[in-house]
């Protein structure tokens, strides 16, 4: 007796959004994702910070000593080139806005306040998200993909301390003096303009210079690039531990690391911008 075989029965695919609606909704989630990351990233280095705090850290001074100076003298040359820069351009620009009101003798104040206060921090971390985020990155990312992290991992050692806290102190040491270096140069640059240009004397731009320097525009210029030089840090260490693990996943964790270091930083700039001038500093 032969049973009839029922009709195949289609089963409908399931209604799907418009493409545009998927794409976004996968970029959201994509987002959402890398935000817990970080802040999990970051909450593993406060961590790590209250451990060396308390002398329970696993870091090891030479690996300190070896970022510091990685990352400072090797750093001054094209900090110096870009402060000298910026502190010319800064000159011309400034005297000939002030030149229009007859006030051309405060281009001394303008050049000193924005190269101390501004413009010696943010340039320096934007060259130094280029040269040393970028650089924390690819290393981190290529000891991944070379499967030493798990190695250390296997071993018992703490990848934060060992790797992320030395880095991140490197910078918050080195910045104060990277940025007096840069700060120094710009405002040393801007005395060519304002003499060779404007008419005043060397000895007039100097004063005006130290007249214009106050402790108010000292630590903030000193706080906001320790602050940037920290974010790029930050940056840099959290592309290379969430990098993939091949070749093209290392430049890929550069690139990142470079371009959200620069985010961070630019965000930093003007959240602090806004919140000390509505203090009063």
């Amino acid at each position: 007796m032969t049973i009839p075989l029922p009709d195949t029965v289609e089963i409908a695919p399931p209604e799907r959004g418009p493409a545009w609606l998927l794409r976004f909704g996968h970029w959201v989630h994509g987002r959402v994702q890398e935000g817990l990351q970080t802040a999990s990233f970051i909450g593993e280095v406060l961590l790590a910070t209250l451990r060396l705090l308390r002398g329970k850290s696993g870091m090891r001074a030479i690996d300190l000593w070896r970022q510091v100076d990685q990352t400072g003298p090797m750093s001054l040359a094209i900090v110096c080139l870009t402060s000298f820069l910026v502190g010319l351009m800064l000159a011309y620009m400034g005297g000939s806005q002030l030149g229009r009101m007859g006030a051309q003798t405060y281009i001394a104040d303008v050049v000193t306040v924005g190269m101390v206060r501004e413009l010696a921090g943010l340039m320096t971390g934007m060259i130094l998200a280029g040269r040393v985020g970028a650089s924390y990155a690819a290393q981190i990312a290529t000891m991944k993909a070379g499967e030493e992290i798990d190695a250390l991992r296997v071993l018992g050692v703490n990848i934060i301390d060992h790797l992320v806290i030395p880095r991140l102190l490197a910078l918050v040491i080195v910045a104060p003096l990277i940025l007096a270096y840069a700060a120094t140069v710009g405002v040393l640059a801007g005395l060519i303009p304002a003499a060779l240009v404007y008419g005043a004397t060397p000895l007039e731009y100097l004063i005006r210079c130290v007249d214009a320097l106050t402790w108010d525009h000292l630590w903030i210029g000193v706080f906001k690039g320790t602050l940037y030089c920290a974010l790029l840090s930050l940056a840099g260490c959290r592309e290379g531990l969430h990098a993939g693990r091949n070749a093209q996943a290392v430049g890929e964790a550069a690139t990142a690391g470079v371009v959200k270091g620069l985010v961070w930083i630019i965000m930093a700039a003007t959240g602090t911008t806004i919140v000390l001038q509505s203090l009063g500093f």
